[in-house]
């Protein structure tokens, strides 16, 4: 029995909007449907995943995905939920990032196979690229009035100063942009229904409304929306004081990755494993239960993590990250911090106290003593430090000090520039050699 998408979308709190008529289409055939992102950058972030994860269940009840890139829309720009006019980018930039996010959307949706709902990925720039303007006034804006325009929200907002400079025509015509790849996938692809987060509900609506003034009454389209993710405390979700969290390792390190979604609040927690994972209704209320009983070991948050780290990196790099992590708790071997890259020893270890020391003092060997007293303020006396390195108190990488007067050398470098000094259960010291 294939999966009712509607009803699977309710439960996991991702269905803003319906148009009238959407969930009987769904539960009468297999229905193409599509999602638009715009390739600004060369990889998604999390903001995006709500809509990801539509698709992702679109599929998996029988449906069939597109995804489309807005290689003609990117290089304008969409005022929905924008203060402000986007850069606009070239063909190039937007190709490369075109092939960026199909690679990530892979691990979300099935693209190869013989099945007749197997995803595809199209760019609005293949059929836009050689319609003229005058062809697009015809064929397109005679269908749509000003009227009708004007009176969407996105435009205004923008109208009404909630944008510093306005809405620019470019802008304005979004919509009917947006709009003509609907008609286009409707006619090209029999897609008749169109998915996106709810900002878009009034771009979505003006393609269901140009179908069927182009193509005639008969002809039905429909639009489903997700809601827009925010945290429990109001603010934009996915944002943090450094920026987005992205689905790029080379943005954002699976580390970082797996620390964000290990450290939501309860409340998100519950949110976003119905949201952000493929867990089952049974198994999500099974282990809302246990959190409930003992939050304090933090069930959700380690779950939620798992899964949504294993599905945009690797089970692999699931298993690095919660390593890495003990790391920083007093759990964590020294195999383990030597197996960290660079980044992501510096985010583990973000906020302790560093020090700079001596390349070349280091290579001709430095006293430990010397080294955490003179050269680097870990202890406040040598008398201290031999006394709790003769308690077992002291590490250096890992590993507890065997003499408060052992040798250091360029060979006890971590990443062939860092000692990582441990005094006590929970201080930390990095000391960087330059």
């Amino acid at each position: 029995m294939t999966k009712n998408f509607v009803e699977e979308l309710k439960w996991r709190g991702m269905l803003a909007q319906i148009m009238p008529g959407t969930e009987e289409l769904l539960q009468k055939e297999m229905v193409t449907a599509y999602l638009g992102t715009d390739p600004t950058a060369d990889s998604l972030h999390i903001g995006h995943l709500c809509g990801i994860m539509m698709l992702r269940h679109l599929q998996r009840c029988g449906h069939k995905p597109i995804i489309l890139v807005g290689g003609a829309t990117g290089m304008i720009g969409d005022p929905s939920g924008k203060s402000q006019e986007r850069n606009l980018l070239d063909s190039e930039t937007l190709y490369h990032n075109q092939e960026c996010i199909k690679k990530q959307v892979a691990k979300f949706l099935d693209f190869e196979g013989n099945e007749p709902n197997k995803a595809e990925m199209v760019n609005n720039y293949d059929w836009m690229k050689d319609f003229t303007f005058l062809d697009f006034a015809r064929e397109v804006g005679k269908h749509i009035t000003v009227n009708y325009m004007m009176a969407k929200d996105s435009v205004q907002k923008r109208l009404n100063g909630e944008a510093r400079d306005g809405l620019s025509f470019t802008e304005f015509t979004y919509q009917l942009l947006q709009g003509y790849d609907f008609l286009y996938l409707y006619q090209h692809k029999g897609c008749k229904l169109q998915l996106g987060g709810n900002d878009q509900w009034g771009n979505i609506t003006t393609g269901t409304e140009l179908i069927r003034r182009t193509l005639g009454i008969e002809n039905e389209a429909y639009a489903l929306t997700c809601p827009l993710i925010t945290k429990s405390d109001g603010k934009k979700f996915g944002k943090t004081e450094s920026g987005n969290i992205w689905l790029d390792r080379n943005r954002t390190t699976p580390y970082k990755f797996y620390q964000f979604w290990l450290n939501v609040s309860d409340e998100d927690a519950a949110k976003y494993i119905k949201i952000f994972t493929s867990l089952e209704k049974d198994e999500i209320d099974s282990l809302i239960a246990q959190h409930t009983e003992a939050p304090h070991l933090r069930i959700l948050q380690k779950r939620l993590a798992k899964e949504v780290t294993c599905m945009v990196h690797s089970e692999e790099d699931y298993n690095a990250a919660v390593e890495a992590s003990a790391i920083l708790f007093g759990n964590g071997t020294h195999d383990a911090l030597a197996k960290l890259d660079e980044k992501t020893l510096l985010e583990v270890f973000d906020g302790v106290p560093t020090f700079e020391v001596s390349r070349d003092e280091l290579a001709a060997g430095v006293k430990a003593v010397e080294l955490f007293t003179t050269n680097a303020a870990v202890f406040p006396s040598k008398g201290e430090m031999r006394k709790m390195v003769q308690g077992g108190g002291v590490s250096l990488n890992k590993v507890k000090l065997a003499a408060f007067d052992q040798t250091i050398t360029t060979s006890d470098l971590l990443a062939e520039k860092y000692l990582l000094v441990q005094r006590g259960k929970k201080n930390y010291f990095l000391l960087i050699a330059k």
